[in-house]
């Protein structure tokens, strides 16, 4: 077993990397633009949502209860004419880039915290690298990345985006493993 705080400089690391591949990934290669569009008649829709006095949070439309109300003749009828989908609604103003990236960073490093609190129970001091790169990237790509399949099966997100973000958490993953297999205790 390894000691918990021998790994502080691999969490650490780990999650500056992983934020600065993702800011590269997503600011400078940009692939992910084509995942997003624009509304038809945005400020008729974006008065429409006014009025409504929607505020923040996640709506569904056409909304039920589910059971029996979604099997009725008049919901079915909601559901064939559609649009049908999730809608998220955030605070009124400009995005909060700073709030967003701060809390990016506390997530990558919440990962790396408990990759490293798995590796340090499963990885022996003195592992080479490639036993701890399994370990780490295993688990790592878990949180980073096969957690995004859950969109596509249940929020309706086209599984062409749901694919480039478990590819984006397999990069993270590998870089994760690749910084706790560099500096792991030997």
């Amino acid at each position: 077993m390894v000691a918990l705080t021998t790994l502080w400089a691999a969490i650490l690391l780990s999650a500056v990397i992983v934020f600065i591949a993702s800011s590269v990934m997503h600011t400078v290669l940009k692939y992910h633009q084509a995942d997003i569009h624009k509304l038809q008649d945005e400020d008729k829709v974006m008065t429409a949502l006014r009025g409504a006095g929607v505020q923040r949070g996640v709506y569904v439309f056409p909304y039920c209860m589910g059971g029996k109300e979604m099997k009725s003749p008049e919901m079915v009828e909601k559901y064939k004419q559609g649009p049908v989908g999730f809608l998220t609604i955030f605070p009124s103003g400009p995005p909060a880039m700073p709030k967003f990236l701060i809390s990016w960073f506390g997530y990558c490093l919440i990962i790396s915290f408990f990759v490293a609190y798995l590796a340090a129970h499963t990885v022996a001091y003195g592992a080479d690298y490639r036993a701890v790169f399994r370990v780490v990237g295993t688990a790592a790509f878990l949180a980073y990345g096969l957690g995004q399949l859950s969109n596509g099966i249940w929020k309706g997100q086209p599984w062409s985006a749901v694919i480039k973000e478990v590819v984006d958490g397999l990069i993270y993953g590998l870089l994760t493993a690749g910084t706790f297999g560099w500096l792991w205790p030997r």
